[in-house]
């Protein structure tokens, strides 16, 4: 079921792209900072805006993520984002182009 509306991403640095990013799920993903309720399987349509591009890439995908309000260890509110397949890894190489050498560093992310 969606969620109306279109959630807005704009990440202006590779670190905060970092904390984002999840490599470990196929097609890749992200985590949106958010206090809207929302439920696993949930699907969602964003506008992501990267660095310093102008450009807005429309994403669909689904919650495969939820960090509620209040989570331990004081997480950031949230949900991840598993994108579509119908982006064929499109932002996910956009990203990991970004990120080229980061995704194996040992720093904390906002999911894990």
């Amino acid at each position: 079921m969606s969620k109306p509306g279109i959630l807005t991403l704009t990440i202006k640095d590779k670190t905060a792209l970092y904390q984002a990013y999840m490599p470990f799920i196929t097609n890749g993903g992200l985590f949106i900072p958010t206090r809207k309720p929302y439920k696993l399987g949930d699907e969602v349509f964003m506008l992501l805006q990267l660095m310093d591009n102008n450009e807005k890439i429309p994403l669909a995908g689904n919650v495969i993520w939820v960090t509620p309000d209040g989570a331990a260890g004081k997480r950031k509110a949230g949900i991840g984002v598993q994108f579509s397949s119908q982006d064929n890894g499109e932002t996910q190489k956009k990203i990991e182009t970004f990120l080229a050498g980061a995704l194996q560093a040992e720093q904390p992310t906002h999911t894990m």
